[in-house]
């Protein structure tokens, strides 16, 4: 169930969240972040495992990551879309109903069609959740005030902000290996991603991005308008106030008088 968390981490598919930000999800765990993930498919059309056995392992790796809850929102793998109303206020409303103060989500330069139909979707839909009247049966208006992007797997970028996970990378590492029917190699047929190297290639992208913060491993993530430093450092800090959701039409980021 869908409920109030400081911080949101979205995905078109069960690991997409792990793969690119799930270090920064558990360190914000850990920090005490109340975090939640929301897979917007089940992963149906993937080539290895079905829905009811992705679920099983999304909800260990959910737990490996130390979150408050995950979710599955039901959209249609490989049909993502804004143009569809009903997929943007489903959306709209587990948005209202976390009220986070953070969205992590796909990068829009995403090469899979999903990942960057998930980045527009997302998008649009954090500044509606703002919007009192848009879908006013979907909850109370409430809009993030940071909004930041994680790379898909086979993007390499110069990110705008990196978070070090050294200390949660056992915990990444661990979501991931929960991921079986997807990236073990004896659990299915032959794939890119049950090669082996494409987890070792997650690995290395994130030790080259903590390189460039003088970190073990580091997660990138791209700014979606101005960075706030004052929602930068509540993100990365531990808990202290609580800022409140956000119920103005005005866009996400900065702060309003």
């Amino acid at each position: 169930m869908v409920a109030a968390c400081d911080v949101l981490a979205v995905g078109a598919h069960p690991d997409d969240v792990e793969l690119g930000c799930g270090g920064t999800v558990a360190r914000l765990a850990a920090a005490g972040r109340r975090v939640g993930i929301l897979d917007l498919t089940a992963g149906e059309l993937g080539t290895r495992g079905d829905a009811p056995r992705r679920a099983r392992e999304a909800g260990a790796a959910a737990a490996a990551l130390g979150v408050v809850w995950r979710e599955c929102l039901g959209l249609p793998d490989g049909g993502l879309s804004c143009a569809d109303d009903r997929q943007l206020a489903a959306l709209v409303g587990a948005l209202r109903a976390a009220a986070p103060c953070a969205v992590l989500l796909p990068d829009e330069g995403d090469p899979h069609p999903d990942h960057a139909a998930a980045a527009e979707l997302v998008r649009r839909g954090a500044f509606l959740a703002g919007v009192a009247k848009y879908h006013p049966e979907r909850g109370a208006p409430s809009r993030p005030r940071l909004l930041l992007a994680y790379p898909g797997p086979r993007q390499l970028v110069q990110p705008a902000l990196v978070v070090d996970v050294s200390a949660a990378y056992g915990a990444k590492r661990a979501a991931l290996a929960a991921h079986a029917s997807q990236f073990d190699p004896a659990a299915g047929a032959a794939t890119h991603l049950a090669s082996g190297h494409f987890l070792v290639a997650i690995e290395g992208r994130d030790r080259a991005c903590g390189n460039l913060a003088g970190a073990e491993f580091g997660e990138g993530f791209a700014a979606l308008g101005a960075l706030p430093a004052d929602e930068l450092v509540w993100l990365l800090s531990a808990p202290a106030a609580d800022h409140g959701p956000r119920t103005t039409d005005h866009g996400p980021g900065g702060r309003m008088g």
